[in-house]
């Protein structure tokens, strides 16, 4: 393959960069937007029920090895944030390694998956919202649909109004989901030890044995439900230009993000399995009936008059997910607007909050716009679309690992270090994540999947695959205006191009051709 990014690079005329509220989030912050990114109360009940269906007693050991991706690819976030700490990610890594054809794409992946994540979570948030006042509606009801889109614009203003509001906001709701995932492992342990648990079973070390598994479909369908659970983790690389050390602390709180959620997952499937069991009648684990919703299933029995306090955890646990989805979407799309892959509205700053206004809002209204319509049209194939996230994430999350490995190939020969840091780990992330990506792909094409057929086909395959295309489409479309040309040319974004966050005032300079 040969280098891409021979032409003169372009710089930026502003000394601020692009303008972001720089030096603003510390590890703790970064750390903490990282983690309610991933949602973990709303992860554990969306996944741990049909973790447990599909291998039984080995969900812990699932959790575990779906971690190793994550871990691999965390490390390459991190190594590309060492060297490149630009709020694109994705998008810009790509395109320095691979051009501008590859690295939109992957621009678009990261957009894809927060605008269809953004639909699901505002949803599951109205639904809870309304459980608490005893109503089960439909999903396509008009008030699960209206308070849906009052948390999507309330989330969107709190992204658009500052970071640091933010990440305040972020403090409190993060702590009243640990504190509620804190009580159900208490509360479990509890009436395990007092006897008093319905399905009490015994830990067993074989939980955690990956030589266990009985059943390779079983497996590779449990490790993928599992792995698409720590998605989220990288919102904190999204904000490296608003860290006070936008080369170190992104990368450590990726990690220790990735960590805490580890620790999490299984202390509390270890604590549910111990509780419930893995038995098929009432609220076992292997209960299909409540493998969509085990919480629910569990929580008067578990906490009596105080199992509310679960279906207040997994509402904020959306609506905090809601708020932090958006932040990644839009500093995509700014940087794809400074950097002329996206119109130049789309680099738009606020001059008082510092945050990508345009893009924001932009992110925002798509998300709404898309839930209704999709609401309207059929709840069927919102709930595909949904079931299609985690193509978009292995996608762009591949992307990222094999962007590493060829950005630093020139590196790997350097040290150990390096070898497998920037070479070793990176690849073996980005083949697992592909592996994933075929596999899944596979598996939602099959009419049984999912919630709808489309061209005969599994519905969850066509809008998966189809969001993809779609940004084909407006890629080429992208490329057809004059604008467009420095970007796709490789002038205004290419292997040479500076760091576009100054660690100086007045580093960069006006660029040849006027700036961008």
């Amino acid at each position: 393959m040969s280098d891409f990014g021979k032409t003169t690079p372009i710089r930026l005329e502003r000394p601020e960069g692009k303008g972001l509220a720089t030096g603003t989030l510390g590890l703790w912050g970064s750390t903490v937007i990282g983690l309610a990114s991933t949602a973990p109360v709303y992860s554990l009940v969306a996944t741990l029920g049909f973790v447990v269906l599909a291998v039984g007693g080995q969900a812990p050991i699932a959790f575990i090895i779906a971690f190793v991706p994550m871990l691999f690819i965390a490390f390459a976030y991190r190594e590309l944030n060492n060297e490149i700490p630009d709020c694109g990610t994705t998008f810009t890594w790509a395109t320095k390694a691979f051009g501008p054809w590859v690295g939109w794409m992957g621009g678009w992946g990261v957009a894809v998956a927060g605008m269809v994540v953004l639909a699901n979570l505002a949803q599951i948030a109205s639904v809870y919202f309304w459980d608490l006042f005893g109503l089960e509606l439909e999903n396509n009801d008009w008030r699960i649909i209206l308070v849906a889109v009052i948390f999507i614009a309330a989330m969107t203003w709190v992204s658009w109004r500052g970071v640091e509001i933010g990440e305040r906001i972020q403090n409190v709701l993060l702590a009243i989901q640990y504190l509620a995932l804190a009580i159900f492992v208490v509360a479990a342990l509890w009436q395990f030890f007092a006897g008093t648990a319905p399905g009490a079973t015994a830990f067993d070390w074989e939980w955690l044995n990956p030589f266990a598994f009985t059943d390779f479909d079983g497996f590779t369908e449990a490790v993928l439900l599992a792995l698409f659970i720590y998605w989220g983790w990288d919102t904190c690389l999204a904000l490296n230009e608003e860290t006070k050390d936008p080369k170190r602390i992104p990368g450590r709180a990726a990690l220790l993000t990735t960590v805490i959620l580890l620790l999490t997952y299984v202390s509390v499937t270890i604590a549910a399995m111990m509780y419930a069991g893995l038995g098929e009648d009432s609220t076992g684990l292997g209960n299909e009936a409540n493998a969509d919703d085990f919480f629910l299933a569990i929580k008067d029995g578990l906490l009596g008059p105080w199992g509310w306090l679960l279906v207040v955890a997994v509402l904020i646990s959306a609506v905090s997910s809601t708020q932090t989805t958006i932040l990644p979407t839009a500093r995509g799309t700014l940087a794809m607007g400074v950097y002329r892959a996206l119109p130049e509205r789309f680099k738009t700053v606020h001059p008082q909050y510092k945050t990508p206004s345009f893009s924001t809002l932009v992110g925002g209204t798509v998300a709404i716009c898309y839930y209704v319509g999709m609401t309207l049209i059929s709840d069927n194939i919102l709930q595909d679309s949904i079931l299609s996230l985690g193509l978009a994430i292995a996608f762009y999350y591949a992307i990222t690992g094999f962007a590493c490995v060829w950005y630093f190939r020139r590196d790997l020969g350097r040290s150990g270090r390096d070898l497998w840091f920037k070479g070793i780990f990176p690849l073996l992330g980005a083949l697992m994540l592909t592996f994933a990506f075929v596999k899944s792909a596979i598996d939602m094409y099959d009419v049984d999947y999912g919630y709808s057929v489309l061209f005969g086909i599994g519905g969850t395959f066509v809008v998966g695959i189809g969001a993809l295309l779609v940004g084909v489409v407006l890629m080429v479309i992208w490329y057809v205006f004059p604008r467009s040309g420095p970007f796709f040319g490789g002038k205004s974004l290419n292997r040479e191009t500076p760091v576009m966050v100054p660690e100086e005032p007045g580093e960069f300079v006006r660029s040849i051709d006027g700036g961008i």
